[in-house]
């Protein structure tokens, strides 16, 4: 059991390690308060590691184990951004792409279309107006080539990454939920679907819908409705995410409509799926089949280059842009989403080692982070987004992130990526305290662990570096008022007078691409592209740089034009 006399020695030997600080009365009082925060709950067979470094006087104000390296959960998510931005750069953008494997004659594409994914997890409705939006928009190019039929199949293309769909470390209990759902360089609606089950007339079965309807699931329903005289019970079930659905049970006649939400089995099936439903509804037919590739060596892009080798070749024939990688990792790190997490991991493998497989990845990662001075010698990363449990960093290494990347330009964007105290749909906790609108830190949770990394500024304004991570908790929600308790003591510590360290100033955020591509807008009846450009706050003339097909004297109803955003569209 860590009680007060436990924390007592274990802060002794971790402070062995780092650098010692001046003696001074505050100093002594911080460390008793937070010793007696750790101290006041029994924690059983817990283990810890803390730390507590000023990035300003660059001593140490408190220490547990913080060499031990424990499962760290979603703080994981960290050493994925971190690295993000230092390999791929926070105007990094996902590409998505329709190739043709022929020419389009008359109306007719002569081959394939190929729908290419390269591991943008937002082609959802969560940056645009409907789910299907980047679909449409692929579309529009399509019409705009003159396809109106496919001769061939559509094929979904996701050899981009390697696999596997899902780390072979998470919780096999989680797999059907939301929060697990599948990698692969071609997603959709974020890789999930709702149920919406409703009764059907007694003794038939329930009505089963699917949201969105294609979702190249199987499903089993074995259910029954029943006039209410017996207990309903009605169940949806997988056992694994690679097998049928089963709706089994009875629902009552009366009954309000059921809904539940599931990953989907093969995240490319369900995307050609759903985008050979968009171009039949757009009146584009494919004469062949659906099919999914994630074989690199059977797919076509192998071969985009071979019209520059006098071969025939696949042909571009619509591409999507991804909003920049700025306004992902804020879904990262304040959503804590596993699946952007997981792709924008696959990617840094993909672009430093040529591999998307998690163990190139990490090996990335780890690159990444020794450049900016983390040692990374005792670090475990098997996956982005800290689902294995298998992962494992210390609280030194979260440290030291935090430090390298606060001496980094690229500071703005990792700082503006973590959720702040007291901030509703951020990290809501500490309200009321000198740790909101102070404190950001990124929260980890999975089954006895709990975790919190990241800075605040004290009373002075110093900036102070932290992680407090536990294993084997008792109670998820006693570590959690501690970290509370810690996160408001570290905000309001101010340091004797004379001691107190020249304080470094937020660094300005840098500019990004003025005129990076960011939104569109379709052309109503009347308007003009002077006053699309006023309305927008952009120039004609950055709206004609990124819309280089367009005639400026003669726009039409229905038309799309890309605007574009100033700044990082975070």
């Amino acid at each position: 059991m860590i009680g007060p006399v436990g924390i007592a020695i274990a802060l002794v030997a971790g402070l062995a390690n780092w650098t010692a600080p001046a003696a001074a009365q505050e100093m002594a009082q911080l460390r008793d308060r937070l010793e007696s925060a750790f101290g006041s709950y029994s924690w059983g067979n817990a283990d810890w590691s803390v730390l507590v470094l000023s990035l300003d006087a660059h001593d140490t104000l408190f220490a547990i184990a913080p060499a031990n390296a424990l499962a760290p959960a979603s703080n994981v998510k960290l050493l994925t951004s971190a690295a993000a931005l230092q390999v791929l750069g926070p105007d990094y953008r996902f590409l998505t792409y329709a190739l043709g494997t022929g020419d389009v004659e008359h109306g007719v594409l002569l081959g394939d279309l190929v729908l290419y994914g390269t591991g943008d997890p937002g082609i959802s409705d969560r940056f645009y107006g409907r789910r299907d939006d980047v679909f449409q928009r692929l579309i529009d190019d399509l019409v705009e080539a003159g396809v109106r039929t496919v001769s061939g199949d559509l094929v979904a293309d996701a050899s981009f990454f390697p696999g596997p769909l899902r780390g072979a470390g998470w919780d096999p209990r989680d797999l059907n939920e939301h929060f697990t759902a599948g990698v692969s360089a071609l997603s959709f609606n974020e890789n999930v679907v709702s149920f919406r089950i409703r009764a059907g007339p007694v003794g038939a079965a329930p009505l089963v819908e699917t949201i969105p309807s294609h979702s190249a699931l199987e499903v089993l329903n074995r259910a029954e409705t029943v006039d209410g005289r017996a207990r309903p019970r009605l169940a949806i079930l997988r056992d694994d995410p690679l097998e049928p659905v089963r709706v089994e049970g009875r629902m009552e006649r009366a009954s309000q409509e059921v809904w539940r939400q599931m990953t989907v089995a093969v995240p490319a099936d369900f995307a050609g799926a759903s985008f050979r439903a968009a171009l039949e509804a757009r009146g584009i037919t494919v004469a062949g089949e659906t099919r999914t590739t994630v074989d690199a060596d059977a797919s076509v892009v192998k071969t985009i280059a071979a019209p520059m080798l006098g071969r025939p070749g696949p042909r571009i024939l619509a591409r999507h842009v991804s909003r920049p990688l700025s306004a992902y990792l804020s879904v990262i790190n304040k959503e804590s989403n596993n699946l952007f997490a997981e792709l924008v991991f696959r990617t840094v493998g993909r672009v430093v080692e040529g591999a998307g497989s998690p163990e190139a990845s990490a090996l990335a990662v780890s690159k990444a982070l020794a450049s900016i001075g983390v040692d990374t010698s005792g670090i475990v990363q098997l996956d982005g987004s800290g689902l294995d449990g298998g992962n494992r960093v210390s609280a030194g290494a979260f440290v030291q992130i935090i430090q390298g990347m606060s001496e980094s330009q690229l500071w703005p964007e990792f700082w503006a990526s973590l959720p702040q105290a007291g901030t509703r749909r951020e990290l809501a906790r500490m309200y009321q305290t000198p740790a909101a609108g102070n404190l950001r830190a990124k929260t980890g949770t999975i089954e006895g662990v709990s975790a919190l990394s990241g800075m605040v500024r004290s009373a002075d304004g110093e900036r102070l570096a932290f992680s407090l991570m536990v294993n084997d908790s008792p109670s998820q929600t006693r570590a959690k008022r501690v970290e509370n308790q810690i996160g408001a003591q570290l905000a309001a510590f101010r340091r004797s007078p004379g001691e107190v360290p020249q304080i470094v100033a937020e660094a300005p955020r840098p500019a990004s691409n003025p005129v990076a591509s960011a939104d569109r807008h379709r052309v109503t009846r009347g308007e003009n592209l002077t006053a699309i450009a006023i309305r927008y706050g952009v120039s004609l003339d950055e709206i004609l740089r990124v819309n280089p097909r367009i005639d400026a004297n003669r726009i039409i109803a229905g038309q799309w034009i890309e605007i574009p955003q100033r700044g990082n569209g975070s």
